[in-house]
């Protein structure tokens, strides 16, 4: 039973696709080519039924309840569900001591409080214009090497520009 269980693992075993008995798909590739190969095949898919337990269980419609009583996935989703019911009943909830810290924030105050300077792009306005150093002249700065400038058109023609040619 647990040779079974490893070689099933195995990400390199071939297995064949409900879908196309010609098909043999890599364990690890399986799942992804029974969505594509359903899509392929839908008057196939029609006449099969995916076991609940495992999606890649694809059976006959009329031998999926069979299948559902002898899935050998079962057993582990039911020890699952065993397993939680018992961790439920040890389980005690207890009651959260956290605590929202106080907020220093007051964004309407800060609304009121900013200079009417516009946002412009590329430029900083580190002082109010009430603040002493209001009068300070802010130079732009660049990032490009001295002697290099920004171009002042792009490097090819927009289709939507004319640039200036009447037709």
């Amino acid at each position: 039973m647990e040779d079974t269980y490893i070689d099933s693992l195995d990400p390199e075993k071939l297995l064949q696709c409900p879908y196309d008995k010609n098909h043999q798909i890599r364990a690890c590739r399986f799942p992804y080519h029974l969505i594509k190969c359903r899509k392929n095949h839908p008057d196939v898919a029609n006449k099969l039924a995916t076991c609940p337990f495992n999606a890649r269980h694809q059976v006959p419609r009329a031998e999926i309840s069979h299948h559902i009583s002898s899935c050998d996935d079962k057993s582990c989703i039911e020890q699952d569900v065993v397993n939680q019911t018992r961790n439920l009943g040890q389980e005690t909830l207890t009651e959260s001591t956290w605590q929202c810290p106080p907020c220093d924030e007051d964004w309407d105050k800060d609304l009121w409080e900013e200079t009417s300077t516009p946002f412009v792009w590329g430029t900083a306005n580190f002082c109010g214009n009430n603040s002493p150093a209001s009068n300070i002249v802010m130079e732009h700065k660049s990032n490009l090497a001295s002697g290099m400038r920004v171009p002042k058109s792009l490097p090819y023609v927009l289709p939507w520009k004319n640039n200036g040619n009447a037709q």
